[in-house]
């Protein structure tokens, strides 16, 4: 059974960091690619960032702020937040973009 479990969300202040994390178990997060998307109140879900065994690719609003990485020894993806902006908050949900499973999501809140 497939479970990617979200965690690290939470109400920060503009300018603050946050670092998300997505423990999978039932996959490895070495052999397939891990994305994070986002989803803000009355949006549509948007890819953020990714991770493959050749490197890590970013949406042009995170770019520079948000590092994604992943510790293969505790099956796990991270995503760094740096310099967050009001226009952050949203529900962020890691994935396996390979096979197409979804985490269930942790909330993060930046306050102007």
């Amino acid at each position: 059974q497939v479970q990617l479990v979200e965690s690290g969300g939470g109400l920060v202040e503009a300018g603050e960091s946050l670092r998300l994390s997505c423990a999978a178990s039932g996959i490895l997060v070495s052999n397939t690619v891990m994305g994070w998307f986002r989803q803000a109140p009355g949006q549509e879900r948007e890819w953020v960032a990714e991770i493959t065994g050749r490197g890590s690719e970013y949406a042009k609003d995170v770019k520079g702020r948000f590092t994604i990485s992943r510790d293969n020894a505790k099956n796990t993806v991270w995503l760094q937040m740096d310099s967050l902006k009001p226009e952050d908050t949203a529900v962020y949900y890691c994935k396996d973009s390979f096979r197409g499973y979804w985490g269930q999501g942790t909330q993060v809140t930046v306050s102007s």
